[in-house]
């Protein structure tokens, strides 16, 4: 299963930091790395000196320009964040984070993505609001400021720890495939697109509509079915509105 889980980089400036985070991953037995937007060049001597032979991952890593190009095959995306946002969100631990994938994992088609920010400024709201939960590690409060490669090194054991101790029960039927994260995003445009056209928001004034439904939904976890169902609600909608407006 640690397969399919995926460390997400964005906008990392320093080449060792990308060196470390790969020897952590080798350590857990994590091998998906993808880097979005390096502010650096990824694989430097610096990089193949931290990674103390885990450099192939490095070798392999994805580099995409985006956070949705990184995650959107993935069922559970996890953002790594130290402050408190305007808009709360929900936020688990390490070890709650290693107690969620045995049953996100269970099935072949689940995912997850682990994201972690940019070293002077973590991830951006937007990007947070991208991601079904935050993951915070609880460092001590006097000197909370942790090197982007210890903080993967903690989430990859937990991942690795949840994963060795998994005891699912194989009799137990297989459990449907949840929305992959680009679909999600499909159905929030669509989503925003609908409720322009019936009135009921208004991008002038957002009042954190969208933000919050997106909170909504994502929490929710929504299974790939229900969300075209969804979204076919959507469109019927839709069509109604125009009908209205020819009238």
């Amino acid at each position: 299963m640690l397969e399919r889980i995926r460390i997400v980089l964005i906008g990392t400036s320093h080449p060792g930091n990308i060196g470390g985070t790969a020897r952590a991953m080798h350590n857990m037995g994590l091998t998906d790395l993808a880097l979005v937007a390096p502010r650096c060049e990824p694989l430097t001597a610096d990089t193949v000196s931290r990674a103390s032979g885990a450099d192939t991952l490095v070798h392999n890593a994805r580099t995409v320009d985006n956070l949705e190009d990184a995650v959107g095959d993935c069922t559970l995306v996890v953002g790594a964040s130290a402050r408190s946002r305007t808009l709360p969100w929900p936020m688990i631990t390490p070890r709650e984070l290693g107690e969620r994938l045995p049953a996100e994992l269970s099935s072949m088609q689940g995912r997850v993505a682990l994201v972690f920010g940019r070293e002077d400024s973590g991830l951006t709201n937007t990007e947070l609001q991208r991601c079904h939960a935050h993951v915070h590690i609880p460092t001590n409060p006097d000197f909370s400021s942790l090197n982007l490669a210890a903080a993967v090194q903690v989430l990859a054991y937990e991942c690795r720890l949840a994963c060795l101790t998994e005891t699912t029960d194989s009799a137990e039927p297989e459990a449907a495939p949840l929305a992959t994260h680009e679909e999600l995003e499909h159905y929030f445009a669509h989503l925003e697109r609908c409720l322009i056209a019936i009135g009921f928001y208004d991008p002038a004034m957002p009042r954190q509509l969208m933000a919050r439904l997106r909170r909504f939904t994502l929490r929710a976890r929504p299974e790939r079915m229900e969300l075209n169902i969804l979204r076919g609600i959507l469109t019927a909608t839709q069509r109604q509105a125009e009908r209205h407006k020819d009238e």
